[in-house]
């Protein structure tokens, strides 16, 4: 376990959702992670796997490669990251001529593989390194006036042989984290379907018919907000809940929270310093329940 991670922010994060690095760094500060920044980090080889696999397992290799370097863990804010850098560390332990393959292309910048660092996504390191016991000792703000539901998403938890620290067809993490902050949350139908986000390059219809399904289930079990823990997810569910509402002639009005700011507020982490402003399904209600619950 370790208090100390180079902090890897992927691609779509730093430029899409904001939001959520702001609200995990601010969490994180206050439970005591220090992030470490790796500016020569690259792309994590997600996206490319599908083209070349092989380019795939070098990209992963070399962020690896530079964390042991530094001799720290990795932590992501994106599943698709950390499940990535968890299979290629498994994958290149494991097979010496495939290691020795990516190593021989390392080793032009440099750089080798070993595998003696770890990559966890943030859940993994607020569930296994902060711990529930700290989390909850360090709120100051029970959300107790707060009933939500969880969308973990696919990546995080599948495949299992990697990712390894919670049931992909029962996840507890999130839901356990959320209950620390004093938050109820809610069970609803179909919680481990996909939010439609890989179907949109294929049919736009189909992604935000996946989403409206979601948000029909979210609905139907009062839930005032719905927590993420992954960028694309969260992008998903935020930037299309309104389009949603007009093609569908429906209604929702369900924030879509990152767990960072959830709990963020549970620390007393003033709101604007969470990037709630940043959100489009407008968290107002949310926020005034909690300044009303907390007076």
């Amino acid at each position: 376990m370790s208090n100390k991670y180079l902090i890897f922010l992927g691609c779509a994060i730093p430029y899409r959702v904001s939001s959520y690095e702001i609200s995990a760094r601010k969490v994180l500060d206050r439970l005591g992670i220090e992030l470490v920044e790796m500016p020569e980090f690259n792309c994590c080889g997600l996206p490319l796997d599908p083209v070349s696999h092989d380019a795939m397992l070098v990209l992963a290799a070399r962020n690896l490669a530079l964390a042991e370097q530094q001799g720290l863990p990795i932590l992501t804010l994106c599943p698709g990251c950390a499940g990535t850098f968890k299979k290629v560390n498994m994958l290149l332990k494991k097979d010496k001529a495939l290691r020795d393959m990516i190593n021989n292309h390392l080793k032009e910048t440099r750089l080798e593989f070993n595998g003696t660092v770890d990559a966890k996504h943030l859940l993994q390191v607020l569930k296994e390194d902060v711990g529930v016991e700290k989390i909850k000792t360090a709120v100051v703000k029970p959300l107790t006036m707060l009933k939500v539901a969880e969308h973990v998403g696919c990546h995080l938890l599948r495949p299992k042989e990697y990712s390894g620290f919670d049931d992909p067809e029962d996840p507890q993490v999130l839901k356990m984290l959320i209950e620390a902050t004093g938050a109820t949350c809610l069970d609803y139908i179909g919680e481990t379907e996909c939010c439609g986000a890989p179907s949109v390059g294929v049919s736009d219809k189909v992604a935000l018919q996946l989403a409206r399904e979601k948000l029909s289930h979210v609905k139907k079990v009062a839930a005032q907000a719905l927590v993420t823990i992954c960028g694309f997810c969260h992008i998903m569910f935020d930037t299309n809940e309104l389009r949603i509402e007009r093609m569908f002639n429906e209604t929702y009005g369900i924030p879509i929270l990152h767990y960072t700011q959830l709990l963020g507020l549970a620390l007393g982490i003033p709101a604007e310093e969470l990037a709630f402003n940043e959100l489009r399904v407008d968290p107002s209600k949310i926020l005034k329940a909690v300044d009303e619950g907390t007076e």
